[in-house]
């Protein structure tokens, strides 16, 4: 005996439709397709991605259909999927309706970084490296001098007081470690 599909509600369908009926799901389509394309053309105002977007509609809802409660409207249900199509189309639409007027991507290779090239930052980076390791050669007492005086700001009386020492041993040992370390950069 064969079941009339014609006869059968759209969650009675859907049910069937799980069940592997294939001829259930396509009942359920031709019941249902003519409204989900108007829907989807009035959304779009473009026929043949109205035609697109109702294939994708069926296909979300075929995958989608475990979630499907036979007990509310199909219509509603697949108008819903339908809809979030439509609003997927339209922000895709939106980023090529973007890309479009976008320019050329050689037009940009004009355009000046003004970040440092990398082959200035490697240079930069070396020479940063080769004067550290040349300040931590300096014998302790002109690097002291020199680290606190030059590179964390220290007044000639504040470097004296950290120390120990005088003023002007102060300023003689920043003299002296200023001159060795150029020699070692130089060399």
């Amino acid at each position: 005996m064969s079941l009339d599909l014609a006869a059968c509600s759209d969650g009675e369908l859907a049910s069937l439709a799980l069940g592997k009926r294939q001829a259930a799901y396509s009942e359920i389509m031709r019941r249902h397709q003519d409204s989900v394309f108007r829907l989807l053309r009035s959304l779009t105002g473009d026929g043949d991605a109205a035609i697109d977007l109702t294939q994708q509609t069926f296909i979300a809802a075929f995958n989608a259909l475990a979630r499907y409660d036979g007990e509310r409207s199909f219509r509603a249900w697949i108008m819903k999927i339908a809809v979030n199509k439509a609003r997927d189309w339209s922000r895709r639409r939106a980023v090529r309706r973007f890309f479009t007027f976008a320019r050329p991507i050689e037009e940009g290779l004009d355009v000046v970084d003004p970040a440092p090239r990398s082959d200035v930052l490697l240079a930069g980076r070396r020479e940063l490296a080769r004067t550290m390791a040349a300040i931590a050669a300096l014998p302790a007492g002109l690097k002291d001098v020199l680290v606190l005086r030059t590179i964390e700001g220290l007044s000639e009386t504040e470097t004296a007081q950290t120390l120990g020492i005088s003023n002007k041993a102060v300023e003689t040992r920043l003299y002296r470690a200023r001159r060795k370390l150029e020699e070692k950069l130089r060399g």
